[in-house]
């Protein structure tokens, strides 16, 4: 009864929290396999920013309970975005749920999974549905634990829980709650350790991540508690690249920017949402800034880091969006050349101020914009891409490609992915890499420089 299998649908805090989760029950005793089909337990991970992500996990729980009639003693578990969100009305589409868990309990999965298996064992009377969805104090503190056991070349460590903000369009503050830094020091002690076991690179994590600490931590000469906390984590031995996410527009002050400038293991990459590229709808959507703020924030990143790599945001059909609205999304997602974009078809979220709207944009309208704006992507990253044959990058490697005999996988600091022949023993390495072929998402090179353990990256692209 103690083989689970936890699958994770949407971002990458969520990635961390299953993560946690995971060594939470192998501390417990219990087997965290990769197979559903050979779990005891299937606890699904949701997501619940669009209502084709909760779809697709309503549709999974529906499908796995079936294995019920055969298994009575099989356990299905809910937790995450979806649970908070829907609550116990989540249990009239699936009324044979074992667990029900919120965002801010993840934590109390081992426990709550022990209380089930005792209860089937005869220990005491087994509830129909074991539901923890309350909002617990300092549970931002609890996301920190991490299979130590193996090495990660690459880590997320999360920094906060919650998210102030009041866009129209999100979910989030609902299923995430108020911001909730987590104590500097600790995170630095976590990075701390996951340098000792190997890591070499560290994603912080937020859903407002620049927010970080603001009500917590004071200024420090002139410096935000993010820009500290990344001057703390750029110091630590065996750390050599650091990234975050998922920031907002309005947390790139002077500090933040010239931090790309000052630590050299920040990466020149970042994912900057736009959302929209039209002063109107951007009010709509009540995100905070304006196209030329935006803009002036791309200009002084560049500025401050000439191979700055961009990926952003961007929601098509948001209600009332108009062609001339779209148009001047187009124009400026032309302008702006962005490396990477996620382009979401709006979705109405229930609960949300947009949801109730007027002048929904027909779904064909945003099916139109959205490949617009994805033909103009992959022109654009082709492009850069093309622009790197026959230089040499850095790469840091990850691990064995997906496909080809003797194929790596790593990826630049800018995070273009780089195909290459190598060896086992170069896992978790930074070696140069000379690019003789690009596609829109890949780049495939020849390995440079053998034996060199130091590389001067002034000779080496992004």
């Amino acid at each position: 009864m103690n083989r689970v299998y936890i699958k994770t649908y949407g971002c990458q805090m969520n990635e961390r929290d299953s993560e946690a989760v995971a060594e939470l029950l192998r501390a417990r005793g219990y087997s965290i396999v990769h197979d559903e089909h050979e779990a005891d337990t299937v606890l699904l991970n949701t997501c619940s920013v669009r209502d084709q992500a909760e779809q697709k996990a309503i549709g999974k729980a529906g499908y796995l309970r079936k294995r019920k009639k055969s298994n009575p003693n099989f356990l299905l578990g809910v937790m995450g975005c979806m649970a908070q969100n829907r609550g116990t009305d989540l249990l009239d589409k699936l009324p044979d749920l074992d667990l029900l868990v919120g965002t801010q309990k993840f934590h109390r999965v081992p426990d709550l999974l022990d209380n089930l298996i005792q209860s089937m064992e005869g220990q005491g009377p087994r509830p129909s549905t074991l539901v923890d969805l309350d909002e617990e104090k300092s549970s931002q503190n609890e996301i920190r634990h991490h299979d130590e056991s193996t090495r990660k070349i690459s880590a997320f460590v999360s920094i906060m829980q919650g998210c102030n903000m009041r866009c129209s369009f999100c979910i989030v503050p609902k299923t995430r709650g108020e911001e909730r830094a987590r104590p500097m020091d600790d995170i630095v002690e976590e990075a701390k350790r996951l340098a000792d076991t190997g890591t070499k690179e560290i994603t912080l994590l937020g859903q407002i991540v620049t927010s970080y600490g603001q009500r917590e931590f004071p200024k420090i000469g002139g410096k935000t508690p993010f820009v500290q906390l990344l001057e703390k984590i750029n110091d630590i031995d065996g750390i050599e690249r650091i990234r975050f996410t998922s920031p907002h527009p309005r947390g790139f002050r002077e500090d933040l920017v010239q931090a790309y400038r000052d630590l050299p293991k920040l990466c020149e990459y970042v994912h900057l949402p736009l959302q929209s590229g039209s002063d109107p709808i951007l009010k709509q959507m009540k995100r905070p800034y304006s196209v030329e703020r935006y803009r002036r924030i791309v200009e002084s990143l560049r500025e401050a880091a000439p191979d700055m790599y961009f990926s952003t945001d961007v929601i098509v059909g948001f209600p009332g969006e108009t062609e001339e609205d779209f148009e001047a999304t187009r124009q400026l997602f032309e302008e702006l050349r962005f490396d990477m974009a996620f382009i979401f078809k709006y979705s109405p979220r229930t609960g949300t101020p947009a949801a109730e709207m007027e002048d929904q944009v027909p779904q064909e309208e945003k099916e139109r914009r959205n490949q617009v704006l994805l033909e103009i992507l992959g022109r654009h990253s082709l492009e850069r891409n093309q622009g790197l044959i026959g230089k040499t990058v850095e790469i840091l490697v990850e691990g064995p490609a997906r496909k080809g005999e003797g194929m790596f996988m790593g990826r630049t600091r800018g995070f273009r992915k780089v195909v290459f022949p190598g060896k086992e023993r170069q896992i978790g390495e930074l070696i140069p890499v000379t690019i003789e072929s690009a596609t829109v998402s890949t780049l495939f090179g020849q390995p440079v420089l053998a034996g060199l353990e130091t590389i001067d990256r002034n000779l080496l692209a992004v």
